[in-house]
């Protein structure tokens, strides 16, 4: 006999548990269905122990450049083992978080994978595919997340070619890596095994790295990323991976010809698609696009009745903030509250390499193409007396403002935690906030933030500490 709720997720990740909780916050009898991990794939395979493997690696960084603090360090090594371990210790304790999340908040968990049977009932099935479970809700919310795209060409086999959930948890740190895209999951994997040692070269389609960032992040990353020795193809595409004898040999096309690499290990890190498969979803009507469930990106209904979608499984960004946000506005929906609807162009990026990208708003090329007459400021971090004194002094604020109406259409970060940073061009720029009640704004100093201040004083040529000549108007 089904068991009857009024609200039932599939998928526990930050949009699926965030859903749950909400729901039953507002007296909704609420019910969440997981096949694999409370959490999703953030908290146990994805931005939760990838972070702390970083972690790990800027304290490594930080240890070998101990001399320059006057630090005298005689003996150290980098433990992969102890690395991949502390990285799965802290995945588990947030998973367990959720776990106790649930439970405070009276959410019954169904372990096991939700089908529908009609757009009113669900299945919950086991890995054999036998129906444990069944359960009615007046409405359904699908949050079943992504998972790493392959190439046609490149079969993922976990072993010599693997995907980011291998990459975090190996048994043993490869002395070669080729990793194939220089998005967010390229360049923070390449960051982390480089630190720790392993020869790493990305292969890169697009001019840049993080080519989904303004083009001046991704050229100053390319250019620190040379620094630390890591090897950089752009504009160039993988031909075929052969596996050989213990490792691998990629044939890469690029724009001199072919080269050839050897390495231990291929990660692919070309993007993701959305789990929308073995849902039963064609079977109740919902439509699908492009590895994408179809939504009203106001509503998150989808084209039946009581059945609504969130977080990235319909779509792009796919990010763990926004699909936590979807879920507090799709729950606030269905209980009638006419929630406000959420800004998709004032959704933060950030990327957690060493140095940290972080962005939000417009790059300086689209807000061209856009039409718009721009004010652009940018400030370096070497001019930065917290920056010096950190020891970190790469990277740079960049703003960029409509000339006309001043308007903040964007604004770009690289640099030591300037993750930390980018929350204050989102709220300001949330709040229509001009450049000067940025600038008349007291920043504190000595900090990272005052940056923010700096680069708005340049775009309205009211900067001090760059020695900048002021145009005369």
């Amino acid at each position: 006999m089904a068991k009857e709720f009024d609200v039932c997720v599939i998928g526990s990740g930050p949009g699926g548990y965030v859903a749950a909780i909400r729901a039953s916050q507002l007296g909704f009898k609420t019910a969440i269905v997981e096949k694999r991990h409370l959490g999703g794939v953030c908290l146990n395979i994805g931005c939760i122990p990838t972070k702390a493997l970083l972690r790990s690696a800027e304290v490594l960084e930080s240890i070998q450049h101990a001399s320059d603090y006057g630090v005298n360090v005689k003996e150290y090594s980098a433990d992969f083992g102890g690395m991949v371990k502390r990285s799965r210790n802290v995945a588990n304790k947030m998973s367990k978080g959720v776990q106790f999340l649930m439970k405070a908040n009276k959410i019954e968990v169904f372990m096991g994978t939700g089908v529908f049977k009609s757009k009113n009932e669900l299945a919950v099935n086991d890995d054999s595919g036998k129906e444990t479970e069944a359960i009615k809700a007046k409405n359904f919310i699908v949050a079943t997340g992504a998972r790493p795209r392959q190439l046609p060409n490149l079969e993922i086999d976990g072993k010599m070619i693997i995907d980011s959930e291998r990459a975090m948890q190996m048994d043993k740190q490869p002395k070669k890596m080729v990793i194939i895209g220089a998005g967010a999951i390229g360049v923070e994997f390449a960051y982390f095994y480089n630190t720790i040692g392993t020869e790493v070269t990305i292969v890169e389609l697009q001019k840049t790295l993080v080519p989904v960032e303004d083009k001046d992040v991704g050229r100053e990353l390319g250019k620190l990323y040379k620094k630390k020795g890591i090897n950089i193809m752009v504009e160039s595409t993988v031909e075929k991976v052969e596996k050989k004898g213990k490792g691998v040999k990629v044939t890469v096309n690029t724009k001199k010809g072919k080269e050839e690499i050897e390495a231990d290990v291929v990660l692919s890190a070309v993007g993701v698609t959305g789990n929308v498969e073995n849902l039963g979803l064609e079977k109740i009507g919902v439509k699908t696009e492009k590895g994408a469930i179809k939504v009203d990106r106001s509503t998150y209904k989808t084209d039946v009745d009581g059945v609504y979608a969130i977080g990235d499984v319909i779509g792009a960004p796919w990010l763990a903030h926004k699909a936590s946000h979807e879920a507090i506005n799709c729950v606030e929906q269905i209980a009638g509250m006419n929630p406000h609807a959420i800004n998709y162009n004032n959704i933060p990026g950030c990327t957690y390499c060493e140095p940290q990208v972080a962005s939000v708003g417009l790059t300086e090329e689209q807000a061209k193409e856009e039409g718009y007459d721009v004010k652009v400021g940018k400030f370096p971090f070497s001019a930065s007396g917290k920056a010096t004194g950190l020891g970190h002094e790469e990277g740079f604020v960049k703003v960029i403002f409509d000339e006309k109406y001043g308007e903040w259409l964007g604004c770009h970060m690289i640099g030591s935690h300037v993750t930390e940073l980018i929350a204050e061009a989102v709220v300001a720029r949330d709040l229509e906030t001009t450049g000067h009640e940025i600038i008349s704004a007291v920043h504190p100093h000595p900090t990272m933030s005052e940056a923010v201040m700096e680069a708005v004083a340049e775009a309205y040529n009211e900067g001090v500490h760059l020695g900048t000549p002021v145009k005369k108007k």
